[in-house]
């Protein structure tokens, strides 16, 4: 039995310039072969353990190719390990981990929208672009500033104790 999931011809893609973006059924006609060439990005996946490894796949992406992913997950772990360190309680840690995935999630919404935007307006410069992929890295931002005052907040006081009483003997 062979399925097809297709996307309606409706949704696909003909020209990177948003103006000309989507196509009516009628005026794009796709052969057979063409239809079996077609990118991965428009496979559906078709069971729980695909659906896992497509979101790994962009995680593990994230890590390779953003610096600043890379960045928040160190400092993620950093926090988390003094976290432990430091005995805090489980509610501390669980807003910790949780601040630290925002930022995470925050993080590769903003690689995607980036993604998205250059696929659409490619190598041209457009005002509209430039505001979306701005305040997509400014909402990373405001979490990131967020998730270091928690950290402040909730590790400082165990970190200056840790400081003074080395100091003191």
């Amino acid at each position: 039995m062979n399925i097809d999931l297709s996307l309606p011809r409706i949704f696909v893609v003909k020209s990177p310039f948003l103006s000309e973006q989507m196509t009516h059924s009628d005026e794009f006609e796709e052969s057979e072969q063409a239809a079996v060439q077609r990118s991965n990005s428009f496979q559906i996946a078709t069971n729980l353990l695909l659906s896992f490894k497509y979101a790994g796949q962009g995680v593990g992406y994230a890590f390779r190719t953003q610096r600043n992913f890379r960045i928040h997950v160190i400092i993620g772990a950093i926090a988390l390990s003094l976290s432990l360190y430091f005995k805090l309680s489980a509610v501390a840690c669980s807003i910790i981990s949780l601040t630290i995935a925002l930022v995470l999630v925050l993080e590769l919404l903003n690689t995607a929208l980036e993604a998205v935007v250059d696929l659409t307006v490619g190598r041209e410069f457009h005002q509209l672009a430039k505001i979306a992929k701005d305040c997509a890295a400014g909402a990373v931002l405001i979490a990131a500033i967020a998730a270091l005052l928690i950290a402040v907040v909730l590790l400082l006081p165990h970190i200056l104790a840790t400081f003074t009483y080395s100091a003191l003997r």
